[in-house]
């Protein structure tokens, strides 16, 4: 979302110039009701509408709340992380059941669903709020994440290096109400529709997950 601002005016010419938008998708909102029964992990990966998407597209996660984490700031607004000055990166929490997907299908997506080698930045969306994380809160979390990355590595996938951090998870603060399930209740917003469906549906075509819709 790039301040979504400048990205935004961007989108909206290039819809002007005719490009089809995309067919909606029936998209089923997280389930905010947690359980004692659910685990929590936590992925920056861009857009935390994007990454809202992915996560509560897979069987077995609950829901995924947009928010902050990564930086030093207590409870900063968007505005203040747009800024690129907390020091946090847009993120997701993930509420998922251990016994219907495993943290490693949840570590995979988020590395398939992304440009992990983009420096402070996911497409367009540039900055350091816009960086990749994939944080950890126990030594397993973290052996998972690091092997991933060696694989990746080991297999030349990617031309350049892998720039995702890897970063014990300290606070994560959420973001305001507007955001949460944004795609779900703004779908012809021109940004979902040429920027975030799109990016969702070739992650679907190309990841060999589980998925709700």
């Amino acid at each position: 979302m790039r301040s979504l601002f400048s990205t935004f005016l961007a989108i909206v010419l290039f819809v002007s110039c005719g490009q089809t938008q995309t067919k909606p998708l029936k998209i089923i909102p997280g389930n905010k009701n947690h359980t004692a029964n659910e685990s929590v992990a936590y992925f920056s990966e861009g857009c935390f509408w994007h990454a809202e998407l992915v996560f509560q597209s897979l069987v077995g996660v609950t829901d995924a709340v947009s928010g902050f984490a990564g930086g030093t700031t207590k409870n900063p607004s968007y505005e203040d992380v747009c800024t690129g000055s907390t020091g946090h990166a847009e993120t997701v929490q993930v509420y998922y059941d251990p016994a219907r997907i495993s943290y490693q299908t949840l570590v995979e997506a988020f590395f398939a669903s992304q440009d992990p080698t983009q420096v402070n930045g996911q497409g367009n969306d540039e900055g350091t709020q816009y960086r990749s994380i994939a944080f950890y809160t126990n030594d397993k979390e973290k052996q998972v994440i690091t092997a991933e990355i060696k694989k990746l590595t080991d297999s030349k996938k990617y031309n350049a290096k892998i720039a995702t951090q890897v970063l014990p998870f300290t606070k994560f603060y959420p973001a305001e109400d507007y955001h949460q399930e944004y795609i779900y209740y703004n779908p012809n917003n021109p940004y979902v529709q040429n920027v975030s469906i799109p990016d969702f549906l070739e992650f679907k075509k190309n990841f060999k997950g589980n998925f709700k819709y």
